[in-house]
């Protein structure tokens, strides 16, 4: 059975799948993203107009009404139905059914108005319907694009990236901003259209029916515009300090989650519980402050539309008294200004929407604006055809803002060979493996496998030339099938138990409830250390490569779980590379070569009885260690 629950990692060198520009505003990069999805955005722009030009429809409509009411058959529909008929005859001779001359009579006028109303009602309907479909629909294609695109491209972001971040502000990125990017285009982005429609529409509207009326009645329209628009500018830093506050509360919350045994052991939950308040509280008080400028816009606009709105009552009513204005135009200007000017007042959300959603956009473009420090390279390496040869050719090597952990080091790991690293902490040991799976790029030198350059190598080609096994061993949340069969997701059930007897494994995962398909828990917190060990053996097992590595694999482990491990290694091994960096000499004495590192430099080498007649470093650490054993023997 095929191990599949987990989720399949994309290849180390894949990109994101579109492209985009560090420059430029956060909409206008947005609309470079969704340029996949132009066909789409028109359709829902279009939908959104159709919708509120239909929507706008009813002032007028009751303006013709009233005109039918209280001029009848001088009203205009009269007498575009009197000049259809005349078209009719001159065309047709005798027109069908007395079709335009019946349009002449109130009941006929009434009854061809109920019917466009019945149109117009229908029309703003159906184009609710799609604009909401395609605009939701959108809004999920984007989010589920974007939030692949950026975890792709954080997947080959190196391994200092994650160092200088928390995994909180990273997850905060990836979910809440993208969430909220979501929420715009659900409604805010057709918000927007239908607010820029109605303005056009009724501005163009009212310099028709009444233009000496109209400009009074759109005076504060500009003002109100470029208010809003000054508003929010006012408004974005605030919004991104936000955004900045909630990813700083999500980082503490996961860092938190991850060491709840810690906090635990240590009774320190008032005082993790105290350091969340701060980070919320720090949190409300910048929501507060965006709040309490964003609360006031509407309440302002208010005042500025009454002047429109006052304009509009006195003068066109002293016009329709004084027979200049009909009064279904009249009535059509009352209802139609609110129509014009009320949408400044929603806008003020929309825009709140609207800067909520670009701070979001800028940070989830930075993440993808931030470069890959460690590209792949274009030569291809097949994993069974490899000979397992590594050289470190004159390696420097310094974590940032740090002195070297490796000086112009050079040694030789040759094919089918077990090589044992050893050191004192911090002498470098377990860098040489990170920069041998190019974790990190070294700073001079060159590490080959089997002659090439490993820069030139495709990341994903080097990496499954490799099986690592850490000291600090991470399961997924899965079965243990599934975490057995993890890099090796095609492999079938026969093969997973194979590795697992090959590891020494099988027999202690028999013993639990639900044998291979029981459930590790997250990074495997219902095994022991050692059980955790023999699963991260049984991957490397399964997944078969040239090279092993084992950083201090059995440094956690009770001594009869080392006879285990030490048992099963003893038969992967065979033939295989191996690179074991090992805290207990014990488990590498029988290596064809020892290295002994000493603050990132070469100080010893050779095979553990030549190392020990050199009574050097590797000497001391022998007669330490045998010296423990011996007291507690």
């Amino acid at each position: 059975m095929a191990a599949s629950a987990l989720p399949q990692p994309a290849a180390p060198d894949a990109q994101p799948s579109h492209g985009h520009s560090s420059n430029g505003h956060p909409l206008r990069r947005l609309l470079r993203y969704s340029q996949p999805h132009r066909r789409q955005i028109w359709l829902a722009s279009s939908y959104s107009v159709l919708n509120q030009l239909f929507d706008l429809a009813p002032p007028y409509l009751i303006g013709i009404v009233i005109d039918i009411v209280v001029q009848q058959q001088d009203s205009a529909i009269a007498q575009w139905g009197a000049g259809l008929a005349n078209l009719l005859a001159n065309l047709l001779g005798n027109p069908p059914l007395g079709l335009g001359e019946n349009l002449t009579s109130v009941p006929a006028q009434l009854a061809f108005m109920s019917l466009v109303t019945l149109l117009v009602w229908g029309g703003e309907s159906l184009f609710q319907y799609l604009y909401d479909l395609q605009w939701r629909n959108l809004a999920q294609t984007i989010q589920h694009e974007l939030r692949l695109d950026g975890y792709s491209h954080l997947q080959a972001m190196e391994m200092s990236f994650f160092e200088e971040r928390s995994s909180g502000e990273l997850l905060s990125v990836l979910n809440d901003d993208i969430n909220q990017l979501e929420r715009f285009l659900d409604s805010g982005a057709n918000q927007l259209i239908q607010f820029a429609t109605t303005v056009l529409t009724i501005s163009i509207s009212l310099l028709i029916v009444a233009p000496g009326i109209a400009w009074m009645a759109m005076l504060p329209s500009p003002f109100i515009l470029i208010g809003s628009l000054l508003y929010q500018k006012r408004l974005a830093p605030r919004y991104s300090q936000v955004r900045q506050r909630a990813g700083l509360i999500n980082s503490r919350l996961a860092n938190n989650i991850s060491g709840v045994a810690t906090i635990k052991s240590y009774t320190a939950e008032a005082y993790e519980l105290d350091r969340v308040g701060i980070e919320s509280e720090a949190y409300r008080q910048s929501n507060r402050r965006a709040i309490a400028l964003s609360a006031a816009f509407v309440p302002l606009i208010r005042f500025v539309i009454l002047v429109g709105f006052i304009a509009t009552l006195f003068f066109g009513g002293l016009a329709a008294a004084a027979g200049t204005l009909s009064a279904g135009k009249f009535s059509f200007m009352v209802v139609v200004i609110q129509r014009l000017l009320w949408p400044f007042t929603r806008l003020g959300q929309t825009m709140d929407q609207y800067q909520r959603a670009m701070a979001s956009i800028s940070r989830v473009m930075a993440l993808l604006d931030s470069p890959i420090a460690i590209p792949t390279g274009q030569r291809s390496i097949v994993a069974k055809q490899s000979a397992g040869a590594v050289s470190f050719d004159h390696v420097s090597f310094a974590y940032r803002d740090r002195r070297n952990a490796l000086t112009n080091l050079s040694l030789e790991i040759p094919a089918g060979q077990t090589i044992g690293i050893v050191g004192a902490t911090g002498s470098g040991k377990s860098t040489l493996v990170k920069l041998l799976l190019r974790f990190y790029e070294v700073s001079s030198g060159r590490i080959l496998l089997d002659g090439i350059d490993i820069r030139d190598l495709n990341l994903g080609d080097l990496r499954r030339c490799t099986g690592w096994v850490s000291q600090d061993v991470f399961l997924f949340h899965g079965s243990v099938a599934e975490n057995i069969a993890y890099g090796s997701f095609e492999a079938s059930r026969a093969e997973i138990i194979q590795a697992g007897k090959q590891a020494e494994a099988h027999e202690f995962i028999e013993r639990l409830p639900q044998g291979y398909d029981t459930v590790v828990g997250e990074r495997g917190q219902k095994l022991s250390g050692g059980q955790r060990q023999r699963l991260a053996i049984a991957r490397a097992i399964l997944k078969d490569p040239p090279i092993l590595i084992l950083d201090e694999a059995t440094s956690a482990v009770d001594n009869e779980t080392e006879a285990a491990i030490q048992r099963s290694l003893e038969v992967i091994t065979q033939g295989r590379t191996t690179i074991a960096i090992a805290h207990r000499l014990s488990t590498i004495r029988h290596a064809h070569r020892i290295y002994v590192l000493d603050q990132g430099e070469l100080a010893e080498q050779g095979t553990h009885e030549q190392l020990l007649s050199q009574d050097g470093i590797y000497a001391k650490l022998w007669r330490v260690q045998s010296g423990i054993r011996d007291r507690i023997g």
